[in-house]
């Protein structure tokens, strides 16, 4: 579709400057966007981009001071706007055809809800309840007794273990594995003994949780994760770990067994957070942190260990400063070493003369 600079202000609340009549049918990147395309700038590091970029329109806030050859939509909040755009003009999801395949594996007392999805090769085991218009994706398995939402979306080879709970509008993405077992051993002389893992994963509503990413299932009782929690790929929840509603988690970060998350949280990229820390609501946690201690509500943390930011970059800052005092250091040892030879001549000297 197209839908013309003006149309597309009004929609996401925005103000035009320049032509609000140039008719725009796709979205792109700053750089490599053409003729036809909105673009966007959210960041101020981008903004020497704007003047050389070749989209139609432009998205930007209402501090950008920038010039840009094109038609200029201001808003409020840029990436917002954007999203609007996306969903517009961007092609949508490659839906999965409501029925199931004649090369699903389904379980006789398997419950469907209407228009339900089953791609091929998918497993069903006894037990399981899917709700209306879920999509199961090919060669996916859905464990004994787990019970699946409305609305659902399971891309291929998502595997979800037994007495599961997905809720609605749940998306999981290729290769994600819920529900196997959580890591917990004890010490039989020399051997290791395996502790059974009998709990379950349980999964809110308005979930995504990105490829490759490992939940699992309590030693007892249940790992949950929170309504509206996205989770970027490849990250591992370990067992009754518990995250809270709308908390957003970056690629790669670790949860031990036992975590807790508070609610509106963000982890960044390659976080550890040790078992049984406890990380209260609205916490920020930098990328490559490590979090060994409990976190107090809206605390910012950052560094190895995790310590609160504006420490963490005043140490750094000293940390800076290593290479001067170094200097400093070297460039004093060599004064004192030649006061210690004057000193040390004088004395030479003073007894010469007695």
């Amino acid at each position: 579709m197209t839908i013309s600079v003006a149309e597309l202000a009004r929609t996401m609340g925005g103000v035009v400057e320049g032509d609000g009549l140039v008719a725009i049918a796709g979205v792109a990147g700053v750089q490599d966007a053409g003729p036809g395309d909105i673009t966007f700038v959210a960041r101020p590091k981008y903004a020497a981009a704007a003047a050389t970029t070749r989209a139609s329109a432009i998205i930007v806030g209402p501090d950008f001071e920038g010039r840009a050859p094109c038609a200029v939509i201001r808003v409020k909040d840029v990436d917002l706007a954007f999203v609007t755009a996306v969903a517009l003009l961007a092609p949508q999801p490659v839906p999965l055809a409501a029925g199931i395949h004649l090369a699903a594996i389904i379980a006789p007392d398997v419950r469907l809800g209407r228009d339900v999805a089953i791609g091929p090769y998918a497993v069903l085991e006894p037990g399981v309840t899917i709700g209306d218009r879920t999509a199961i994706g090919a060669g996916c398995y859905v464990g004994h007794f787990s019970t699946i939402g409305r609305d659902c979306r399971f891309y291929p080879h998502v595997t979800l273990r037994e007495r599961a709970k997905v809720g609605n509008r749940v998306i999981i993405h290729n290769g994600a594995v819920l529900g196997s077992d959580g890591f917990g051993y004890t010490r039989e002389g020399q051997a290791w003994k395996k502790i059974p893992q009998v709990g379950v994963v349980e999964v809110g509503d308005d979930v995504e949780i990105g490829a490759n990413v490992t939940i699992d299932r309590a030693r007892f009782g249940k790992t949950v994760i929170g309504n509206g929690v996205k989770l970027d790929n490849l990250i591992q929840v370990a067992h009754n770990a518990r995250i809270g509603d709308h908390t957003a988690i970056a690629a790669m970060a670790g949860l031990a067994g036992s975590v807790t998350v508070g609610a509106n949280c963000q982890i960044g990229g390659q976080a550890g957070i040790g078992g049984h820390i406890r990380i209260g609501d609205g916490t920020v946690v930098g990328a490559r942190s490590l979090v060994l201690k409990d976190a107090q509500p809206g605390s910012v943390l950052w560094g190895t260990p995790a310590i609160p930011l504006d420490k963490a970059k005043k140490i750094n800052a000293y940390v800076m400063l290593l290479p001067r005092l170094r200097e400093k250091v070297d460039e004093l040892a060599k004064r004192l070493k030649a006061l210690e030879a004057r000193l040390e001549a004088d004395g030479r000297a003073a007894q010469s003369e007695g």
